[in-house]
């Protein structure tokens, strides 16, 4: 503040600031406690926020881990099941010296009745292939065979077996194709 011949410039505070009237205070108590309350608010609704987004965190881990469990029990059935054709291919190996011929192959169709089963038990079915039509989806050509008795495009041979699940193709079978009567 600036002096002047030793006298003070400032005027007291009744002139230099306006009087605030009873009615004005009122209005600036009530915006005064708005203010206040409409910053609890926001903390109160900040605070709803961290707990709903950490709940949604935990909810997001807990899926992931239940969806984890689920496929680890689903492979430990399955594996269970491919156990008891490993056990029976085992005793088919022990025994081998025992069985003669017929015996044998006797117990090797049925170790593959028993896959087959394990299989079809989890949805999986083999593709079909001979006298079908081509389908690059399904199979995998090896060979076009010429001079075949069969329509162009026809698969006339399985190399290989192929295996499907619902409609999605595991393994393509690989076959031999016609490529008609030229």
């Amino acid at each position: 503040m600036e002096e002047t011949n030793g006298m003070s410039t400032e005027q007291p505070n009744a002139t230099n600031e306006q009087q605030v009237t009873p009615p004005e205070m009122a209005r600036i108590s009530e915006l005064e406690s708005q203010l206040a309350q409409s910053r609890q608010e926001a903390a109160d609704n900040w605070n709803k926020f961290l707990r709903e987004r950490a709940d949604l965190d935990n909810f997001r881990k807990r899926q992931e881990r239940v969806l984890a469990d689920r496929v680890q029990n689903q492979k430990k059935a399955l594996i269970h099941k491919l156990l008891g054709v490993l056990d029976n291919v085992e005793r088919a190996l022990i025994y081998q010296d025992t069985l003669d011929r017929e015996g044998l192959q006797q117990a090797l169709r049925m170790v593959q009745w028993q896959m087959n089963e394990v299989m079809r038990s989890e949805g999986i079915q083999p593709v079909p292939t001979i006298g079908e039509h081509f389908n690059p989806y399904m199979h995998e050509a090896i060979e076009a065979v010429e001079n075949s008795d069969q329509p162009e495009g026809t698969i006339v041979e399985e190399v290989l077996k192929g295996y499907k699940m619902g409609e999605e193709t595991l393994r393509p079978a690989r076959v031999k194709v016609s490529m008609g009567n030229k």
